[in-house]
């Protein structure tokens, strides 16, 4: 039996990754005929470092995303996703996208991207789609790049 859908969360950072899980969202909410929520989560974390800690700082970065997000919105919107709301979220974004948001827009389905994080970040403070996908109470799908070894290959093939 074919799973249903009613409310689809995709998490963006602006990295490739995310892009790629927003389009796979998009399509998914339009087969579905769901509620596209956009979370973008803005780790507090990062500011708890700075010594002169600047409300500014918080204000230009929230800005800096709105504009960000609302691009994703207007092309959710342009796709013919009917019903997509878009949410700027400030914590960790690990508990925030596995448990918090879930649990406050009843969310079925979070789509994420394999990853928006660079090694060292990994190493340093885990992976938050692995978070994601261990700690869920919902469906999670990951999106992920092609492995740039398959391409190769691919291309390879191509030029023989």
């Amino acid at each position: 039996m074919l799973q249903q859908y009613q409310h689809i969360q995709v998490a963006v950072d602006g990295s490739k990754e995310a892009k790629m899980a927003f389009a796979k969202a998009v399509e998914v909410a339009k087969r579905n005929n769901a509620t596209l929520e956009i979370v973008h989560v803005i780790d507090t974390r990062a500011f708890q470092d700075i010594s002169s800690f600047d409300s500014e700082m918080v204000e230009q970065v929230t800005k800096d995303v709105k504009g960000r997000i609302t691009n994703y919105y207007d092309e959710a919107k342009k796709a013919g996703v009917e019903k997509v709301n878009y949410h700027i979220e400030y914590g960790s974004p690990k508990n925030i996208l596995a448990h918090e948001f879930p649990e406050k827009h009843d969310i079925d389905l979070i789509i994420i991207g394999g990853t928006g994080l660079n090694a060292v970040e990994r190493i340093l403070i885990g992976s938050i789609t692995k978070y994601v996908t261990r700690t869920a109470d919902c469906d999670v799908l990951v999106i992920r790049e092609p492995a740039a070894q398959d391409e190769d290959i691919h291309n390879n093939k191509n030029n023989n």
